[in-house]
């Protein structure tokens, strides 16, 4: 389905009936990634996963854009179908931030918070960012004489070295920047909703380290360590993942 939110076609998907699920995304990620678990949860649920802004089939923002703006986006498109009040709000990775900062500043509303290896801890990792930004800097004026196709494949191999996520989206690398530099902690400790952090034992994008983190801010918060998984922990653990959610949205 497709509605204009902000300017911005937008993309989503929408199953099931029953009280309202609403899914985000991570960086790079888009609303299908999410389909076997909105799959999973319409069955007792309307659940509602949008393409955010640059990602799947939505259109990229026009401006820069960071955390703020796309909680504010996500706001907008409920209001726009029409969404009704939001029972369960889960956010993957980036999703989670961006569900977080929504939450943190009451632009978004729900009765409960589920993290999916939720991203969002920022000061752990200064030196990667600051290294990360060093790199694009001394790519970019080292591949500045090479044909376009060259400089691409350089700095996308120079990128993955050091583990950026940032030319997953190139044409959002301003935005990345942006959005990799805006800790959410600040929005957890607002919390007053039951929140339940579910993190992969083996995720290093996105470790534990963080579900504990915001377990500490989150005054009413539930973490759960799932064994073997990885960042993608709905897909490495989906039985674990769709059951914990539903008992926790009861």
């Amino acid at each position: 389905m497709q509605v204009v939110v902000d300017s911005l076609l937008t993309h989503y998907e929408t199953k099931g009936s029953g009280p309202l699920i609403v899914l985000l995304h991570g960086w790079g990620d888009s609303a299908a990634g999410l389909l076997a678990l909105q799959n999973a949860l319409a069955k007792h649920y309307t659940v509602i996963a949008p393409d955010l802004p640059g990602f799947g089939s939505t259109e990229a923002p026009h401006e820069v854009w960071g955390l703020d703006e796309y909680a504010q986006f996500v706001a907008h498109f409920l209001q726009k179908i029409d969404a009704g009040p939001v029972t369960v709000l889960a956010g993957h990775s980036n999703g989670g931030a961006i569900a977080l900062r929504g939450l943190g500043n009451n632009v978004l509303t729900a009765d409960k918070l589920v993290l999916l290896a939720s991203a969002g801890i920022r000061g752990e990792y200064k030196g990667r960012v600051r290294a990360l930004r060093y790199m694009a800097k001394a790519g970019k004026a080292l591949t500045a004489p090479l044909p376009k196709a060259m400089k691409q494949k350089i700095r996308k191999k120079a990128y993955h070295t050091i583990g950026s996520d940032m030319l997953v989206a190139e044409h959002l690398q301003e935005t990345f920047k942006k959005v990799v530099t805006d800790d959410t902690r600040k929005d957890a400790v607002a919390l007053t909703i039951p929140a339940l952090l579910l993190y992969g034992e083996q995720d290093d994008a996105t470790p534990v380290r963080f579900g504990e983190l915001y377990h500490e801010c989150i005054p009413n918060a539930t973490l759960e360590v799932l064994s073997g998984a990885g960042h993608f922990v709905h897909l490495d653990r989906p039985q674990q993942v769709i059951r914990a959610i539903e008992d926790f949205a009861q």
